[in-house]
């Protein structure tokens, strides 16, 4: 298959294992139908025989809703599962050395967390998207100082045709901002994992971007 556009998609989820819940497949059945358009499994629990299962339970779910699948950091796991997309970041192999294991026809993403680090996200052949953020301070990564809305706009301002996601603390209230400052698609976590009602929290945060 070819390599997914990412330009269309405007709305990606990080989610655990929800091993709480004990709930996986259901949720995402229900945020993949709601309108989630790219999910990725990010649990740092999880050693490589159970993300590898969870993986293929996630890439199935996506796939029978025609929603792409998104793999963090491991090049080797995407390869294994037939991921659409692999997500790095900046301490994670290099792009190019990651191309070379998952080939051709899977998007990488980068994570970007200052305007060098973007810009060279930008002029990299092989990275496909950019995220910039975290926006906003965010337990899901301690100890990462928020980028706040400056590098949204400057994302914004590079007038890129290569897609790039806000993310960071993005939910139903603050997704307004990032719009204003020039946003047009978002990463979420808890906006959806931690939401009472994941199918409305998607749909009110669809509604709030543009194009969606």
């Amino acid at each position: 298959m070819p390599k997914p556009d990412l330009r269309d998609a405007r709305l990606y989820l990080c989610t655990d294992a929800r091993r709480e819940r004990g709930d996986l497949a259901g949720f995402l059945d229900v945020v993949l139908a709601a309108g989630v358009d790219v999910v990725q499994l990010r649990d740092r629990t999880l050693d490589a025989v159970e993300e590898l299962e969870l993986l293929h339970l996630t890439a199935d779910v996506a796939h029978r809703h025609g929603r792409l699948v998104a793999v963090n950091d491991r090049a080797d796991l995407a390869a294994a599962v037939g991921a659409d997309v692999l997500h790095l970041g900046q301490r994670d192999l290099p792009p190019a050395l990651a191309r070379r294991v998952v080939g051709p026809d899977v998007a990488i993403g980068r994570s970007t967390h200052d305007r060098e680090q973007f810009d060279a996200a930008l002029a990299d052949d092989d990275v496909d998207y950019a995220c910039t953020g975290p926006v906003w301070a965010t337990p899901t990564k301690p100890g990462r100082a928020a980028t706040g809305l400056d590098l949204v706009r400057h994302a914004a301002a590079a007038g890129t045709a290569k897609p790039w996601f806000a993310i960071g603390g993005v939910d139903r209230g603050t997704v307004p901002q990032v719009v204003a400052a020039g946003a047009r698609r978002v990463v979420v976590v808890r906006a959806l994992t931690g939401a009472p009602d994941a199918a409305a929290a998607v749909r009110a945060l669809r509604e709030a971007l543009p194009g969606a």
